[in-house]
C-alpha cells in the first residue's frame, strides 16, 4: 500500500455507539465505511478528532482498526490515529493498529501538558513514534484541540525521517496550509477542513482528510475529482456548495453535528449519539442541520 503515494479524499469516520448500550458498534461502523467507499472517497481514518478519539478505550481503537479492514477495499486506505499523551502511549497505540491491518497512522501532538512542549520534545516525540512504528507516520495538526499548533519550520527537521510520509493540517489556515506545502514538498498534505479542500488543491496538496465527507463523501470526491481532470471551474462550483456544510455543520457542531448529519442523509449512514460527556446537538440545531443537508 504504502509504495504508492497517499493522496484523496479520505473521511476522519466518526465512531458509531449503540444508542443502549453506549459501546461501539461493529455493524453499523462497517457498514458507514462501505458507503462512504462507495461514494467514491478514497479511504478513511479510524479515531480521529471526529470519530471522538479522545473518549475511546485503546483497545476500542485496536478492534475498529480490525472491523474496518475487514470491509475496506485493498486500493481503500486505512489510516488510524494514535497519538497519545506520552509517547509510550502513541507507540503502544501505533503498533497495534499497524498489527490490526493499518496502512498509515495519523498522530496528534500531545495536548495535556501542550504549555511544557517545546518544538524540541515534540520533535524527539515524533521521531520515537516514527522509529517504532512499523507502518509510516503522518503529523496532525489540529490547534484547535490540543493547543499546540505545529511549525512549518518543525516539519522541515521531521522531513529526513524516512517513515514520516506526510501532514493533515486543521487549522483552518490557507497560509499555513501554504506553508506546510512548502515546507515539505515530498510529503503528502492533506488540508483538515473542507471549506478549503478546494484552495489545498490549487496550493498543490495531495488532497483532504475531512469531516465533512463523513455526510457529503460523493460532493468531496466530485471536487477532487473535477480538479484533477482539469476543470477548475467545475470543482470551484462543487467547493462552493461544500463549504457552507463544513462551515456550519463540521465548524460549529463538532462530531454530534456529524453525526446529525448522517442521520439527516440518511441511505444507510448511521450517526448516532456522541459519547459523554459530549453532548447531542439542540433540536433546534438538529433541524438546522436536516435543512442544510436537504438543500
Amino acid at each position: 500500500m504504502t509504495e504508492r503515494q497517499l493522496a484523496g479524499v479520505l473521511a476522519p469516520i466518526t465512531t458509531p455507539f449503540d444508542s443502549t448500550t453506549g459501546e461501539v458498534a461493529p455493524v453499523h461502523l462497517r457498514h458507514n465505511v462501505t458507503r462512504l467507499v462507495a461514494a467514491g472517497l478514497d479511504g478513511v481514518v479510524v479515531a480521529g478528532s471526529t470519530g471522538e478519539s479522545a473518549l475511546l478505550d485503546p483497545d476500542e481503537q485496536r478492534r475498529m482498526v480490525a472491523w474496518v479492514r475487514e470491509v475496506l477495499p485493498d486500493k481503500g486506505w486505512l489510516v488510524a490515529g494514535t497519538g497519545g499523551e506520552s509517547t509510550r502511549q502513541a507507540v503502544a497505540l501505533t503498533r497495534a493498529a499497524a498489527t490490526e491491518g493499518a496502512d498509515a497512522v495519523l498522530v496528534r501532538p500531545p495536548a495535556y501538558f501542550s504549555a511544557a512542549v517545546s518544538p524540541a520534545s515534540l520533535a524527539d516525540y515524533y521521531r520515537a513514534v516514527a522509529d517504532a512504528s512499523p507502518v509510516p507516520v503522518l503529523v496532525y495538526n489540529i490547534p484547535k484541540y490540543t493547543h499546540l499548533p505545529i511549525a512549518a519550520g518543525l516539519l522541515r527537521q521531521l522531513a529526513a525521517h524516512t517513515n514520516i510520509i506526510g501532514v493533515k493540517d486543521s487549522s483552518g489556515d490557507a497560509k499555513n496550509l501554504a506553508a506546510y506545502r512548502d515546507a515539505v514538498p515530498r510529503w503528502s498534505v492533506f488540508a483538515g477542513s473542507g471549506s478549503l479542500l478546494y484552495a489545498a488543491l490549487e496550493l498543490g496538496c495531495d488532497g483532504g482528510i475531512l469531516a465533512v465527507a463523513c455526510f457529503a463523501g460523493a460532493l468531496c470526491a466530485q471536487v477532487f475529482a473535477a480538479f484533477r481532470a482539469g476543470d477548475r471551474a467545475g470543482a470551484g462550483k462543487l467547493q462552493e456548495r461544500l463549504a457552507p456544510l463544513d462551515r456550519e455543520i463540521v465548524g460549529k457542531l463538532g462530531p454530534a453535528g456529524v453525526k446529525a448529519a448522517m442521520d439527516a442523509v440518511g441511505g444507510g449512514l448511521y450517526g448516532g449519539p456522541v459519547r459523554p460527556p459530549l453532548a447531542p446537538v439542540a433540536a433546534s440545531d438538529r433541524e438546522r442541520v436536516v435543512r442544510l443537508v436537504a438543500a
